[in-house]
């Protein structure tokens, strides 16, 4: 999961005291894996946290990543769903492959997923609309590469050799319709879906 565009709502205070951004909870916006195809990533990350220590991954439910966390307002939030909601709306369903294994070298290990043209004009849809109406995110400038995290952050760089000797010679190969954008929150330990946005009908 990139964690490169984060929207900053409230100013540091003006007698110096801690930045209000920090009582704000953290959303983010995704596809999600369908239930037999979560399981199975689940365990790859089970997998990973058991024999190369890196449990993060499983702070989340299996997903593509399409708005990276954000800060907001939760009294606000009636704002995104609003937006979203017509976005989502307005895009047919479409089918999605997950390949195989690919990495950010030293330290993501992911199942990837080759290019999908309706999946990034999705997301860029997405962001500029989000963009335009509510001045959330901005382009990343590393772009938009799809991918179902297995192993991140706390995977150790010493570590990350044996792990991606162990996961690029697996053959993984998923096709699933995505029907639904998810929006995700945090809860001070983990990531939980609390809305789910249909696609177009």
């Amino acid at each position: 999961m990139t964690l490169s565009t984060i929207r900053i709502i409230e100013p540091t205070t003006d007698n110096g005291q801690q930045d209000l951004k920090d009582k704000h909870p953290l959303y983010f916006l995704a596809v999600l894996a369908p239930a037999g195809v979560s399981e199975e990533v689940t365990a790859f990350k089970q997998y990973a946290a058991s024999n190369f220590d890196s449990s993060r991954a499983l702070h989340s439910p299996p997903h593509i990543t399409l708005i990276p966390p954000f800060s907001w307002p939760a009294r606000q939030l009636p704002d995104v769903i609003q937006e979203v909601e017509q976005v989502a709306g307005a895009i047919a369903p479409f089918w999605l492959t997950l390949r195989n294994f690919n990495c950010f070298s030293p330290r993501v290990i992911f199942v990837d997923v080759p290019e999908n043209k309706a999946l990034a004009a999705l997301q860029a849809t997405l962001s500029q609309h989000l963009q335009r109406h509510l001045n959330l995110g901005g382009e990343d400038k590393r772009g938009f590469h799809p991918h179902m995290t297995v192993a991140f952050k706390d995977l150790r760089r010493r570590l990350f050799t044996p792990a991606w000797a162990y996961f690029s010679l697996i053959h993984y190969e998923r096709t699933y319709e995505v029907r639904e954008i998810a929006l995700l929150r945090h809860n001070k330990q983990e990531w939980e879906v609390i809305r789910r946005f249909p696609l177009k009908c």
